[in-house]
């Protein structure tokens, strides 16, 4: 019954036009920051930890903001997943760094595109198939229904899902050896055993994952940034260049540029972030939450 209700509201939001998923999803955002939720709780952690010097009704304010954006993210990807490629081009109204994207394909040594938890994550796919072929890591929900509309939703012309898996990670290297393009989320918090290392996000010692580095070891590809963010009407694909760090044969050099690169990202549009995902979970230090 919780698997059919939960598809059922993911379709139905999927229907509505975009400016309203929007409005729905900052009324609910606004509503987890009002109401003190565990979201709100994390966020405010989060920003304390990461932005210290900032005042504190500053943060409160970003908070507040940081809890509206994600609402609206939660929103308008039902939208994006139940839309033809075409509309979704359509409401990308911006470009930057699309040079970035062409020149490293020319090279032919595959690109990894490093889509941080900002903005909108879910426009990406689209938009970077019109590049080349794309193969994404993928975690499915456990909703098993859920995961089987996640997938169809996703499918499309030069893109495939490869699983957070050993085999994943093998389909990851084929790709890049064939000079194509891959998607990794570079902040997600790795499992334990699946290769992480501790690195500074914002000062703050982070559990940050090896995979996108033994993936350039393997196959001297290049590496990019990637990430769409929400604007009036639709939204701005930028690509930028990581931080030189990223590419040292030392793994925990090369972790520090990794997340540099988050920061700088990040930096552009701090409220459109995912505050609220734990992301100093895990640490020998022990977690703030």
């Amino acid at each position: 019954m919780k698997q059919r209700v939960v598809l059922a509201l993911v379709k139905g939001l999927g229907c509505l036009p975009l400016g309203s998923a929007r409005a729905l999803g900052a009324a609910v955002g606004w509503l987890l920051w009002k109401t003190g939720a565990r979201a709100a709780k994390t966020t405010r952690t989060n920003l304390a930890l990461c932005m210290p010097q900032m005042p504190e009704a500053e943060r409160e304010q970003l908070t507040r903001r940081s809890l509206i954006e994600t609402g609206r993210a939660g929103a308008e990807i039902p939208v994006i997943w139940r839309r033809r490629d075409s509309w979704l081009r359509q409401k990308v109204l911006d470009y930057e760094g699309g040079e970035l994207v062409r020149r490293s394909l020319q090279q032919g040594k595959g690109v990894i595109m490093l889509t941080p938890h900002l903005g909108d994550w879910e426009v990406l796919p689209c938009i970077l198939s019109l590049h080349g072929k794309l193969t994404i890591l993928y975690q499915p929900p456990g909703d098993s229904a859920l995961d089987d509309y996640i997938c169809r939703a996703r499918q499309r012309a030069h893109l495939a899902l490869a699983p957070t898996s050993r085999r994943g990670v093998a389909l990851l290297i084929k790709a890049l050896k064939r000079g194509e393009m891959v998607g990794i989320l570079p902040d997600q918090v790795p499992d334990p055993g699946y290769g992480g290392i501790e690195a500074p996000f914002f000062g703050q010692s982070a559990l940050t994952m090896t995979l996108v580095h033994s993936l350039m070891r393997s196959t001297e590809c290049e590496v990019l940034m990637c990430y769409a963010l929400r604007i009036p009407g639709g939204f701005k694909v930028v690509y930028r260049s990581c931080d030189s760090a990223i590419y040292d044969a030392d793994p925990v050099v090369a972790a520090e540029g990794l997340n540099r690169s988050v920061e700088q990202a990040l930096l552009q549009a701090p409220a459109q972030y995912q505050w609220e995902y734990k992301r100093f979970k895990g640490r020998a230090a022990g977690e703030p939450y």
